[in-house]
């Protein structure tokens, strides 16, 4: 199977550099378009510079290929709206989004400002919940759309001095769980990538032969097969170093209690067996998981009856 992505187009956020040009720079080298979406500030959010999308661009040139510099602030719902129309304006469609942008703003829980806080959940969380937003129209009415959240092991597993990075991490997760239901009729898939890289926000953190292993250019394969035609969707790709694995949540099957037994007490006493991952159950949805904890209860049928529209 070969994957091709002309006549595709696509915008990779966080573009400028790490990842993000890993990304676009091998969408491009299979045919893709692609909008290189970058302020080209600093790792904790400050400044802006031109001068990192617009090098990304002169080497998608370079390779035959075609792009677009944009710098518009991915917090900036207005500023995302006119960089999807310049693309639909230039392009005509868009068929690929990848939500890369972040920023980092380490500290412990107990001395991180509120503002610090915020301003990293807006850039992961909301900066993906914008760009998505923009683009959900369009990809609705062509009937395609290849969506990729960034997510990480500090969102799925924790990380210290991490509380704000990985609660926006996991909150792209949830994102993408409900958008991919959302989507599937039209379909729209909608994956997260969780990569383990060697790029400006892990310099420092690991050994230098380590560094290098796990280059930007390890994980693009990965989120390249993500937005491919053929891709899954509601699927986390965990990557790094040129290893690729899947992780997912998963619940124990559910043991049912009848209301006379009811109590802490017995849940201490029987939590071997509640907390036994033996079986482990993949759910696909929040009205799956109630249908399946009725049924373990004995009362089938009586399951959520309606969505919100």
């Amino acid at each position: 199977m070969n994957i091709d992505f002309t006549g595709k187009v696509a915008i990779v956020t966080g573009a400028g550099g790490g990842l993000g040009r890993a990304h676009a720079l091998a969408l491009a080298e299979r045919g893709a378009r692609v909008v290189i979406n970058d302020m080209g500030g600093s790792l904790s959010g400050g400044g802006g510079d031109e001068g990192p999308a617009a090098a990304v661009v002169a080497e998608i040139e370079q390779l035959g290929g075609e792009g677009m510099a944009n710098r518009c602030d991915v917090t900036d719902a207005a500023g995302v709206e006119d960089m999807v129309a310049q693309t639909v304006g230039r392009w005509g469609r868009i068929d690929i989004l990848i939500n890369n942008a972040g920023i980092l703003r380490d500290k412990t829980f107990a001395k991180v400002a509120l503002d610090d806080f915020r301003k990293v959940v807006d850039v992961h969380l909301m900066g993906a919940v914008h760009c998505t937003k923009a683009v959900w129209p369009r990809m609705v009415e062509q009937g395609y759309g290849r969506i990729l959240m960034t997510t990480s092991a500090s969102g799925i597993y924790g990380n210290f001095g991490q509380s704000n990075y990985g609660a926006a991490k996991s909150g792209v997760v949830g994102l993408m769980n409900v958008l991919a239901i959302e989507g599937a009729k039209k379909d729209i898939r909608v994956n997260a990538l969780a990569p383990t890289a060697a790029t400006r926000m892990t310099e420092g953190l690991v050994a230098d032969g380590a560094f290098e292993l796990l280059n930007p250019q390890s994980i693009a394969p990965g989120a390249l097969y993500l937005v491919s035609d053929d891709a899954p969707t509601k699927t986390i790709l965990a990557a790094g170093a040129g290893v690729f694995a899947v992780a997912r949540m998963e619940e124990s099957r559910g043991v049912y209690l009848p209301e006379d037994v009811r109590s802490p007490e017995v849940i201490a006493e029987r939590w071997a067996e509640i907390s036994d991952m033996t079986d482990a159950v993949v759910t696909e949805s929040a009205f799956d998981q109630t249908g399946r904890y009725l049924a373990i209860a004995g009362r089938d049928g009586l399951g959520m009856t309606g969505a919100a529209k």
